[in-house]
C-alpha cells in the first residue's frame, strides 16, 4: 500500500511528534481524505465546438454568457464567444450547437446589440434541422411582455427545424441562482456518456423574487435655481434594512394621477369602490386604476385590443384611456371591464442611486429631473417623476433595489474617472461618498456639465467641499449655455486630453452616466480622439485600446 522508504519516514515523524502534534496530524490526514473523496472531476463533454451568443445593454447577458463559456471549456468543448452584434448571421445555418443569453427591452423588444440578429430569423426562411440550441432569457415579471424577446427568439428557432436542448428558462433580475442551474442543466445534457446530445428537463432553483421595501420620504427638494428650464428633485428616502451598493438602481412602480382616476370613471360611469377581480386578487375599481394599471400612454397594441372591444376602426397611435375613451366610448360597464382586463400592470421605473450607506444608514437617495413634455400644445409630465417630485414629507413609497454588478467601483487604491452631466451625476454621488467614508486611496475626477452655472450646477456645494477635503482631486465642468458657442464635456475630456490620456495609462477606471444619445456617443467619439492623439494611434487602434478597457472592465457605462 505504501513504499518502504515513505512508510519509514512517516514512522519517523510519528515516533518525533508529541500527542497534541499527532491529533493535529490525525486531524489533517483526515480532513485531506474526505476533501479528495468529495471532490469530483469536471465532467468532460463529447461535444467538440460550441457557440455561446448574448444580446445585452446592461452587461448582465455577456456576464452570464462569459462564464458559460468558461464551464463549457473546462469540460473539454471549444468555445466561440460572441455578442450578438458581432455574430455574421449567415453562420447560422452552419451552427451544430448554440446557447443564447438574451434580455428584453422596452415594450418587449429585443435589445438593441440583437436587433440584427432578431430580424434576420424573423425574416428569412432558414434551414436549421441541424442545430440543437437553448435559450436563456432575461428579464423583469415587474414589466409586462416578461422575457418576450427571448421568447420569440425559442418559438422562431423551433419554427425554423431547431432542435431545443433545454426548454427556454426565463430569469427575473435575481437570476444568478436560475441561470447557474440551467448551465448544469446545459452540461448534463451534453452528457458523455451518451455520444450526443440529449434533450432532458431538469427543474430549476425558483427564484426568490424581489424584495420590496416600504420607505418614507425625508427631503424632496427642487436643486434646479430660479430661472431654470428644468425641475430636479434630490429625494431622501428612510427604509431600515435597506442593502444596495453605490451603482445599483431603485426601482419604483408609480401611481397614476388622482384626478385622472377620476375622469376615467366618471366617463364610464362606474363607481369607484365597486370590486374587481385582478390576477385572482381583488381591488376596488379605483385601487386597481391608481396602483395597478398602466392607463397613460398605452401601447398601440393595446389601443389595438380595445378598438376589437369596441369594434370602431382606430388609427395605430399611442394615447391616454381617458382619451381614448372620449372619442371612442364603450357602451357600457361590461364593456368597461373587458377593457380592464387588457390594460398592462404599471411597469416600474429605475433611478440611479445618489448615496452610499455608509454615508447614510438606512436610507437611499435620489436625482429624478421631472420629464415634460408637449403633446397636441398640451405640456405634460412622465408619471414616475411626476409622481415622486410631488410626493411629501413622510409620504410611504414602495420600492426594490435593481442591482448593477456592471457599473460598480474598482478596489479602492484604483484610481477612477467619472462622467455624469445632467442626472447622470447621481451614481457618482454614491460613488464620492463611498470612497469618503472608506478611506480609499485612489484619485477621483469628475466630469460634470448642464445648462447654466447659475440656476443648474446641481451638488454644487457639496462637490467643492469634496474637492477642498481631497475626496474629490479634480473637477471639470461645462455649461452649455452660459456662452454664445455651446461647451458640453465631451469639449472638456478633449482640452484635458493628455492628463486624461495618462490617468487611463496608470490604470485609471472610467465610467458614464446620463443620456444615451446623443451625450454618450459625444463622448465615446472624444475618447477616440484623446487616444489616437496622445496615444499615437490610428482610429483603429483607438478603438481597440477602448474595447480592451471595456473587455478588463475598466469602462463601464449607465446610460439611458
Amino acid at each position: 500500500m505504501i513504499a518502504e522508504t515513505k512508510f519509514s519516514k512517516l514512522r519517523e515523524l510519528i515516533e518525533d511528534s508529541s500527542e497534541k502534534e499527532l491529533i493535529w496530524i490525525n486531524g489533517y490526514l483526515t480532513g485531506l481524505v474526505s476533501a479528495k473523496a468529495i471532490a469530483e472531476p469536471t465532467p468532460q463533454s463529447l461535444v467538440q465546438k460550441l457557440t455561446v451568443v448574448f444580446g445585452t445593454d446592461t452587461g448582465n447577458s455577456k456576464r452570464i454568457a462569459t462564464g458559460f463559456g468558461q464551464q463549457l471549456k473546462k469540460s473539454g468543448t471549444q468555445v466561440k464567444l460572441q455578442g450578438l452584434d458581432q455574430y455574421r448571421v449567415t453562420d447560422l445555418v452552419k451552427e451544430e450547437y448554440l446557447l443564447l443569453v438574451i434580455s428584453t427591452h422596452g415594450d418587449g423588444e429585443p435589445p438593441a446589440a440583437a436587433k440584427k440578429f432578431y430580424e434576420y430569423i424573423h425574416s428569412n426562411s432558414l434551414s436549421l434541422t441541424n442545430l440543437k440550441y437553448a435559450v436563456l432569457a432575461l428579464g423583469d415579471t415587474a414589466y409586462p411582455l416578461f422575457c418576450k424577446a427571448g421568447e420569440d427568439v425559442d418559438l422562431r428557432l423551433k419554427e425554423l427545424g431547431a432542435t431545443q436542448l433545454l426548454p427556454l428558462e426565463k430569469c427575473d433580475t435575481d437570476f444568478e441562482d436560475t441561470s447557474k442551474t440551467w448551465l448544469g442543466n446545459i452540461l448534463k445534457t451534453l452528457d458523455s456518456t451518451s455520444g450526443a446530445a440529449r434533450v432532458i428537463s431538469i427543474p430549476s432553483k425558483k427564484t426568490r423574487g424581489k424584495k420590496i421595501y416600504t420607505g418614507a420620504i425625508i427631503t424632496n427638494t427642487n436643486l434646479n435655481g430660479r430661472g431654470s428650464a428644468k425641475q430636479t428633485h434630490h429625494i431622501e428616502l428612510s427604509a431600515n434594512g435597506v442593502e444596495y451598493e453605490p451603482g445599483d438602481s431603485l426601482g419604483v412602480v408609480p401611481q397614476n394621477p388622482s384626478g385622472l382616476i377620476e375622469a376615467v370613471l366618471t366617463t364610464v360611469g362606474v363607481n369607484g369602490n365597486k370590486k374587481f377581480s385582478y390576477r385572482n386578487e381583488e381591488y376596488s375599481f379605483y385601487d386597481l386604476l391608481r396602483k395597478k394599471l398602466n392607463i397613460t400612454y398605452l401601447p398601440e397594441r393595446v389601443v389595438t385590443k380595445y378598438a376589437k372591444i369596441v369594434q370602431q376602426e382606430i388609427p395605430s397611435i399611442r394615447m391616454d384611456l381617458f382619451n381614448l375613451m372620449k372619442i371612442y366610448p364603450v357602451k357600457d360597464e361590461a364593456q368597461f371591464e373587458e377593457v380592464v382586463d387588457i390594460l398592462d400592470p404599471i411597469t416600474p421605473r429605475l433611478y440611479s442611486i445618489a448615496s452610499s450607506l455608509k454615508a447614510h444608514e438606512n436610507e437611499v437617495h435620489l436625482t429624478i429631473v421631472k420629464n415634460c413634455f408637449y403633446v397636441n400644445g398640451e405640456i405634460r409630465s412622465g408619471l414616475c417623476s411626476d409622481y415622486l417630485t410631488n410626493l411629501q414629507t413622510e409620504a410611504p413609497v414602495e420600492f426594490y433595489v435593481h442591482k448593477n454588478s456592471e457599473f460598480k467601483l474598482p478596489s479602492s487604491d484604483k484610481d477612477i474617472i467619472m462622467i455624469g452631466p445632467g442626472t447622470g451625476i447621481a451614481p457618482f454621488r454614491a460613488f464620492i461618498e463611498e470612497r469618503n467614508a472608506s478611506g480609499a486611496n485612489g484619485r477621483n475626477w469628475l466630469f460634470y456639465g448642464d445648462q447654466h452655472f447659475e440656476s443648474d450646477f446641481l451638488y454644487q456645494t457639496e462637490i467643492q467641499n469634496y474637492l477642498q477635503l481631497g475626496a474629490l482631486t479634480q473637477v471639470d465642468v461645462a455649461f452649455s449655455r452660459d456662452q454664445a458657442e455651446k461647451i458640453y464635456v465631451q469639449h472638456k475630456i478633449l482640452k484635458k486630453g493628455k492628463e486624461f490620456f495618462n490617468w487611463l495609462e496608470s490604470g485609471a477606471h472610467l465610467y458614464v452616466c446620463g443620456a444615451k444619445s446623443p451625450m454618450s456617443d459625444d463622448v465615446e467619439q472624444a475618447l477616440i480622439q484623446v487616444i489616437e492623439k496622445f496615444g499615437e494611434k490610428n482610429s483603429e487602434q483607438a478603438q481597440s485600446y477602448l474595447n480592451q478597457l471595456k473587455e478588463e472592465g475598466r469602462y463601464q457605462k449607465d446610460v439611458y
